[in-house]
């Protein structure tokens, strides 16, 4: 395919930045997820930089700011938890990624929610679907750390329609067939 037949074209790229990086991955839509950890550093911070890594052994990836108050969490616990968000959870979403909510077990009031049962952290009632992660590796790799989970437990809910970011805001995925 050419850049006639589809309408674009690819001007000079130029070194990335920053701004610019950030600019170019808005255009990659991601999933919605909320990240915890349960117990002594109980915490839950909203992350799109997830994905599955393997089927064989189970496990998935998550890339967390140095400068986060959930890196301390991940690495101190040795687990961590997955709500993977549904479409009418936009307002947790962006309470889990307000930096200036509180902090500890006072950021869960009046939030529904579930101790996961085999890592203990806070699992949100309403999601697509929650995974359980025992922390198997982490890289450093500039401002952030990639840490992988081996899945110990997963579950899926009900829910049909997915919470995406894309172009620097929230939007909803189409709602899956019966």
């Amino acid at each position: 395919m050419n850049s006639a037949s589809t309408g674009t074209t690819v001007s000079a790229l130029q070194a990335a930045t920053p701004s610019s990086l950030r600019e170019v991955m808005s255009r990659f839509a991601t999933g919605v997820t909320v990240l915890s950890v349960g117990g002594e550093h109980i915490h839950g911070m909203t992350a799109n930089a997830f994905s599955s890594v393997s089927l064989d052994p189970p496990s998935v990836l998550c890339c967390v700011a140095h400068s986060a108050v959930m890196h301390q969490a991940i690495t101190k616990a040795g687990h961590f938890g997955v709500s993977i968000m549904e479409a009418r959870q936009e307002g947790l979403a962006r309470f889990f990624a307000d930096k200036k909510r509180p902090l500890g077990p006072v950021q869960f009031e009046g939030i529904d929610w579930l101790p996961g049962p085999r890592t203990g952290a806070p699992l949100l009632a309403g999601s697509l679907a929650w995974l359980e992660c025992e922390l198997a590796d982490a890289h450093e790799t500039g401002d952030h750390s990639i840490f992988i989970g081996d899945v110990v437990g997963a579950s899926r809910g009900s829910g049909r329609e997915g919470l995406l970011f894309f172009g620097g805001a929230f939007q909803r995925t189409v709602p899956l067939a019966g």
